[in-house]
């Protein structure tokens, strides 16, 4: 069973009844061979998504339509097929069978519509997230050895995702992901914090993966705020690694919403066939360290990232891949 933090709202929870051990495909013709074009892997997705197990579809549509406190949902005993060997880095080619993307693809489709960011992986909608040793102790996916910091998906980007999700093929009990909503941290920040970090006082350097040079100081955003959205229904972007404050006071503010994340957290270890499903727009998330095997055996999760609307990166856009330059 995945082992749950209780200091933070917990995550709308959903049981399948088929175990994921099964191997059993969601419907016939989800097997999707590697070789299919996007177009064709979205449209298989899309067919998919119809014949989803109606708990999953019906919570899926409803974690839309109405986010919770927590910003999460964990959908348990997702169809993930029979593995091979975790796969050493995420480009790293595999023989296992393509039942836990169909899964993860026909998701993504009953949310938004699934895309690829161009420096993340090449664009590929479906990323492999595994440890690799030479980026064991950085601020990136691909880590394990340190706690990966709260953090917005893609926090300095004109079209980050408003949705994550995350399969789990292979777990490991050391590894906890951590997730915090504003719902939750809101109200224990002061109105003078509250205020300050509505305005655009802040700036975000774009993550690693994004930046062509690593040689240099990463190069600051334009200007922007920490929270946006009503007072009762309030957004979030943070990154407690790449953000700045613009002046003194809207550096204490974010220390204020880093401290008050730290308090009002929560995490879920997951287990193969667990779908963490975040709403980027509200849940910063992280993970906590490990100790990877590189064995085979390590900790293997499936990623993609869903938009609401295609409409606004249409210009950055090629197909599904956006492709927006940042240095």
């Amino acid at each position: 069973m995945p082992v749950l933090a209780k200091t933070h709202p917990e995550p709308l929870t959903v049981v399948l009844s088929t175990r994921p051990s099964t191997g059993t495909p969601l419907s016939a013709g989800t097997e999707h061979r590697p070789e299919l074009s996007e177009h064709d892997l979205l449209d298989s997705a899309r067919r998919t998504a119809k014949s989803l197990p109606t708990a999953m579809r019906e919570a899926l549509g409803k974690f839309a339509a109405e986010p919770n406190e927590s910003g999460t949902l964990l959908i348990r005993n997702v169809p993930i097929g029979q593995l091979g060997r975790t796969p050493a880095t995420p480009t790293t080619s595999t023989d296992k069978c393509t039942t836990s993307e169909a899964s993860l693809l026909a998701a993504a489709e009953v949310l938004g519509h699934a895309v690829g960011y161009l420096p993340e992986l090449g664009g590929r909608i479906v990323q492999n997230i595994v440890p690799v040793a030479t980026s064991a102790t950085r601020q990136v996916s691909t880590s394990s050895r340190v706690q990966l910091l709260f953090h917005t998906e893609a926090a300095f980007h004109p079209h980050r995702p408003h949705y994550l999700l995350l399969l789990c093929l292979r777990g490991d009990p050391a590894a906890a992901t951590t997730f915090s909503s504003i719902q939750a941290v809101a109200p224990t920040l002061s109105a003078e914090t509250l205020s300050v970090l509505r305005a655009p006082r802040f700036r975000t350097a774009p993550d690693e993966s994004y930046r062509s040079r690593h040689d240099t100081a990463p190069p600051l955003g334009p200007a922007m705020s920490v929270l946006a959205g009503s007072e009762n229904e309030p957004t979030l972007a943070f990154d407690a690694d790449l953000m700045i404050g613009n002046d003194a006071e809207a550096e204490s503010a974010l220390i204020a919403l880093a401290a008050a994340i730290a308090a009002n957290h929560s995490a879920v270890t997951l287990e193969a066939g667990d779908l963490l499903v975040i709403d980027n727009t509200v849940a910063v998330h992280g993970r906590s360290p490990f100790i990877p095997r590189f064995d085979g055996t390590d900790r293997w999760l499936q990623r993609s990232f869903v938009v609401s609307d295609l409409a606004p990166s249409a210009a950055d856009r090629i197909g599904r891949v956006i492709a927006t330059k940042f240095d």
